[in-house]
Parts: structure tokens; sequence; C-alpha cells
């Protein structure tokens, strides 16, 4: 037992636990920030993977509203409620 308070009032053995609790708890890059952040950097992997994903989808529907006349004009009607001149529009909403 004496052995080991030898080393625990040693000047090294104390700037070492100094260092480490300073590093793991106090420091600004501390190790539970870097878990925060490692979580954090895989979240937003995920959300990039999404949106590219989700930008493949609006690029393939954008070149086919795009080659489509019809379609095209589906699409006006439906989203922008564009009409001809000789027809009327009723929009009905539901409740």
């Amino acid at each position: 037992m004496s052995k080991y308070l030898k080393y625990t009032k040693s000047f090294y053995f104390l700037g070492l636990v100094f260092f480490a609790a300073w590093m793991i708890f106090i420091d600004s890059n501390n190790v539970v920030n870097q878990v925060k952040l490692s979580s954090k950097l895989g979240q937003l992997e995920d959300q990039k993977e999404f949106y590219l994903e989700r930008r493949e989808k609006i690029k393939a529907e954008r070149e086919e509203l795009m080659s489509n006349p019809e379609l095209l004009e589906k699409f006006a009607r439906e989203k922008y409620l564009m009409k001809k001149n000789s027809e009327d529009l009723y929009v009905i909403v539901k409740k």
C-alpha cells in the first residue's frame, strides 16, 4: 500500500491526473463534446444522403415534366391553378 502512496504523491503523477481531468472534463474539446459532435456528424451525414436521393428524384421528375407537354400542362393546372381563356375554374376545398 505504501508503494502506491509513494507514486500518488509524485509531482508527475499529480500532473498526469490533472492533465487527464482537464482534457476529459474541462477543455473545450473534451470527451463529452467529442461524443456529441460525433453523433451530430452521423445525423448530418444521414440527412445529406436523404437530400441527395431526394435531389435525384426531383431531377428525374423535372426531366419527365419538361419532356412531356401534356404532363406539364396537367402539372400547371393542378399546382398553379392555371386555365385556358375559354375555361372556368372551380376550386373545391375539403374541410
